[in-house]
């Protein structure tokens, strides 16, 4: 049996701080159409819950998109390049209740196929989603659903960025290909 070590490499971090610890997904836009405007919001609180794909973000009713997707129950999830990332911060510091974000930060909205919602162009990627739950509307929580995928075919930046919690961000570096390794998951590649 392991002998358990003191906890002298550990010190205690702030509870309220914690979800910087696996806040590290691409921060995303999150593309909505209400009551005949475009709109966007930036979002980093989001988790992959499956394959399919399922995603949820995190989006309470102070947000102008909420009542987007309350209402619409559809939007697009779109992931931003890293040349983008000061705009993408800037859309998350006003409302789209004041603001046409497209416009305001030189944004292409694009027709999607399968929401009303609008493709962000400049986007690495967009993903055309439905709200399938709302069962965890306590914690502001929205299942998604996606329905179609895009993927940029000549990007300006190949990077995505993420947020730390506090205001920095990381940028996507080196990519390390371990596919050969994946013998239990050979049919993702």
């Amino acid at each position: 049996m392991a002998k358990i070590k003191a906890k002298a490499a550990q010190e205690a971090f702030p509870l309220d701080r914690a979800f910087t610890f696996v806040e590290s997904g691409p921060v995303l836009l999150i593309s909505t159409r209400h009551k005949g405007r475009n709109n966007l919001m930036t979002v980093s609180c989001h988790a992959s819950l499956g394959f399919e794909p399922s995603i949820g973000i995190a989006l309470g009713p102070w947000n102008h998109s909420h009542a987007a997707l309350v209402e619409g129950g559809e939007c697009v999830v779109a992931v931003p390049p890293a040349n983008l990332l000061e705009q993408v911060v800037d859309i998350g510091n006003c409302s789209g209740a004041a603001v046409d974000k497209f416009s305001v930060f030189g944004l292409t909205p694009l027709a999607a196929s399968a929401v009303k919602a609008p493709l962000v162009a400049e986007c690495l990627y967009n993903l055309e989603c439905r709200v399938v739950n709302r069962d965890l509307s306590a914690y502001h929580f929205f299942v998604l659903q996606g329905l179609k995928a895009w993927r940029h075919k000549a990007p300006s930046d190949p990077r995505s960025f993420h947020a730390v919690g506090d205001g920095t961000f990381v940028l996507d570096g080196e990519t390390v290909d371990l596919r050969h390794r994946m013998t239990k998951w050979q049919h993702c590649i």
